[in-house]
């Protein structure tokens, strides 16, 4: 047993205090974080126990949208009416994740914040430059099936576990944090970070803060969208390459507007919005599709066993702006492959 400090706050500004020395962790459902512990990988001096925070609710914003509280589980936010009305992507995405038991105890802010499930990185004994700087990275050269083939770096080819994270790429979200030095607002597409020269640090966050709550848009893509999973079993597992998509169609039926979020293939969820743009004006259909997916996979680059993820991402970049199109979102209990 590694002995830490426990603390339990009851208000946000009292988490801050205990939260900004060295080696702290914030503790919410513990689904990863106990896991890393258990495993050696993460050794915190001091565990702060954040679920007696008044951060557990799902609130209307002005002007339209909705604020998930940091402390809102994931299972809660899944089936709330409201998301399941406004933001059924975001629902589909959860739901598609994990197991009931685990949704019922993961929350919001630490499905932001889960860490990578790259075999290296949990392998104390193993080479990993995200776990220990400076060691290599186990994953170049090794078994590397489950691992990134677009933004990484001769340092790290790991990726992002999360589903819910990719469905609100695709959507737009803001990060509300709480730090020392006051609140402030991220932007979802600047929340994660891509390996790089510094593989150890997954997001923007500074030391010592602290997300409190995740904005969802007024726009909310209710018609067009689809959340596709592709993953090696159909239940409790991670994706290979996974594809959100939140489509607008115009009067005339041609694309108004359209995100596309891949999952599974990078350190962070992987937005091109270059690509996107290609769909703007376009009537739905596959050429118009295939370009998009060859515009999103420029630069992808295998490592060998992962190889097959570069033409699996264009088959489901592919089948899920269809779906999107077509108003025929993908169900969960879908075995079709792609």
């Amino acid at each position: 047993m590694i002995r830490f400090d426990y603390a339990r706050p009851t208000a946000v500004a009292e988490a801050l205090q205990a939260g900004a020395g060295t080696h702290t962790a914030y503790l919410a459902g513990g689904t990863n974080l106990v896991d890393l512990m258990k495993e050696n990988v993460a050794r915190p001096l001091q565990v702060v126990d954040i679920n007696r925070l008044p951060l557990n609710r799902i609130e209307e914003l002005d002007g339209g949208g909705l604020r998930l509280g940091a402390l809102v589980t994931n299972n809660d936010t899944a089936y709330d009416g409201r998301v399941q009305e406004r933001y059924p992507l975001l629902a589909s995405a959860i739901l598609a994740g994990a197991s009931p038991q685990l949704r019922n105890a993961a929350t919001n802010g630490g499905n932001l914040n889960q860490r990578t499930r790259c075999y290296y990185f949990y392998d104390v004994d193993t080479p990993c430059n995200k776990r220990n700087p400076g060691e290599g990275c186990g994953a170049i050269g090794g078994v590397n099936r489950i691992h990134a083939i677009l933004g990484t770096s001769e340092q790290c080819i790991a990726t992002h576990p999360s589903d819910m994270c990719v469905a609100l790429a695709a959507l737009d979200a803001q990060v509300q944090v709480s730090g020392s030095a006051g609140d402030r607002t991220i932007p979802f597409a600047d929340y994660h970070r891509l390996p790089g020269d510094e593989p150890s640090r997954d997001n923007t966050l500074q030391p010592g803060e602290l997300v409190t709550a995740i904005d969802l848009p007024e726009d909310s893509f209710a018609t067009n969208y689809t959340y596709l999973k592709l993953r090696d079993r159909l239940s409790y597992a991670f994706a290979l390459v996974s594809a959100a998509v939140a489509m607008r169609l115009g009067d005339d039926g041609r694309i108004a507007e359209c995100r596309v979020a891949l999952g599974g293939v990078a350190h962070k969820p992987w937005r091109q919005p270059e690509a996107e743009r290609l769909l703007i004006g376009e009537q739905p259909g596959e050429s118009v599709f295939q370009a998009v997916a060859d515009a999103v996979l420029r630069g992808a680059i295998g490592r060998g066993k992962n190889d097959f993820k570069i033409e699996l991402a264009r088959r489901v970049v592919v089948r899920a702006l269809g779906q999107a199109a077509a108003r025929t979102p993908q169900s969960q209990t879908d075995k079709r492959i792609a």
